[in-house]
């Protein structure tokens, strides 16, 4: 089984925190519509016949495309690839473009998974950010998607702002309780070079939480959702039993995907590649020369390296068969040799032949994943 990822790379305005390529000028979309459905065309071979499990429109901002730029997407997903009856299909949107209308609008195409952007709760902090939305239009999206059958939601949370107490931080959590999400994101702040509040903090006009809050936020977030019913099942996902994201676990255990659109990036467990981080290249190499492609073939060592990060950060773990039969007993016995020092700590534990990260280790588990690669 195989994931399509689909990168929708457009914004009306830009979030003082993200680095993920996008732009805010829209004259470009019916060219941007015209590649991808040529690339859908150009690329349908590469997950070498498999059936498509899930697919996924990110971005950007998915939910500024319309019905003919999905009418258009969607024709050449079916012409080209074997989707299964009930793959996963799933539209990340801004709350304030979830009206009813827009949602009858969706009715019309496959999609049963949407993951709304919230990020807060809070509108003082989602003012910092520069989201478009308040609370009250979060609130709304969900209650909309709800009216209009689509049950299936996730929402994203960021967590560690400057200046943001606990108390605010809980309380977002709290509500999204309150709401009975099946499924949430959160992600700790992370601030990148290049960003709006990058530039704040080296300015000095904005100062990023230490390490103590950020561990104690952390544990925040996996008491109050813990307890209220939702499985810690990957290091910044939690979900309701049986809402997993189908499409995101699918790269955390290895499993093929093509990735469409520009800067999307593209896996077949041997290799990798990527779109050019440019609409014009992107658009130019897809309707009039050839496309602008980077790729990397990976070595046996990386391809451990990243078995042990992915697989790890879930609550599926690492089954020690699995890890030998892929990888040859030599690897296996130095992966079991780097872990025993944590499997005493109580850190990582075996149980029935799969290794775990223990919830004591999930805040550290970046620096137990490096003693454990190679």
């Amino acid at each position: 089984m195989a994931g399509l990822y689909i990168h929708v790379p457009f914004c009306t305005r830009r979030c003082t925190y993200c680095d993920f390529f996008s732009q805010t000028e829209m004259n470009r979309k019916p060219s941007y519509i015209q590649a991808v459905v040529n690339e859908l065309m150009q690329r349908k071979e590469y997950v070498g016949g498999e059936s498509v499990e899930t697919i996924y429109f990110g971005g950007g901002t998915p939910s500024l495309l319309q019905t003919a730029d999905f009418e258009a997407i969607f024709d050449a997903i079916r012409s080209h690839y074997d989707v299964l009856h009930d793959a996963e299909v799933t539209l990340e949107a801004n709350p304030d473009d979830i009206t009813p209308a827009y949602l009858a609008t969706l009715r019309a195409f496959p999609f049963n998974r949407i993951s709304l952007g919230v990020q807060s709760f809070d509108d003082g902090e989602l003012r910092m950010l520069n989201r478009r939305h308040n609370s009250r239009q979060a609130i709304e999206a969900i209650e909309h998607c709800r009216d209009k059958g689509f049950v299936n939601l996730s929402i994203d949370l960021i967590y560690g702002l400057p200046g943001q107490a606990e108390a605010q931080w809980e309380n977002n959590l709290l509500e999204a309780v309150r709401l009975d999400v099946p499924h949430l994101s959160a992600y700790h702040l992370t601030i990148e070079k290049g960003t709006q509040i990058y530039r704040q903090a080296e300015a000095g006009t904005i100062s990023p939480v230490d390490e103590e809050t950020s561990e104690r936020f952390f544990y925040t977030l996996i008491n109050v959702l813990t307890q209220a019913g939702y499985l810690h099942y990957e290091i910044s996902n939690f979900c309701k039993p049986d809402c997993f994201s189908r499409h995101n676990s699918a790269y955390w255990v290895g499993r093929k995907y093509i990735g469409v659109g520009p800067s999307a990036h593209s896996y077949d467990l041997h290799s990798r590649q990527w779109n050019v981080a440019s609409l014009a290249d992107y658009i130019d190499g897809y309707l009039h020369r050839s496309p602008v492609v980077e790729k990397e073939t990976l070595t046996e060592k990386e391809r451990y390296n990243e078995y042990v990060i992915t697989r790890l950060r879930t609550m599926w773990g690492i089954p020690l068969s699995d890890l030998r039969e892929t990888f040859g007993k030599e690897q296996s016995d130095y992966f079991i040799r780097r872990a025993k020092p944590y499997l005493r700590r109580k850190l990582l534990r075996e149980t029935a032949g799969t290794v775990r990260i223990l919830p004591e280790g999930w805040f550290i588990s970046d620096a137990i994943l490096r003693e454990l690669i190679v």
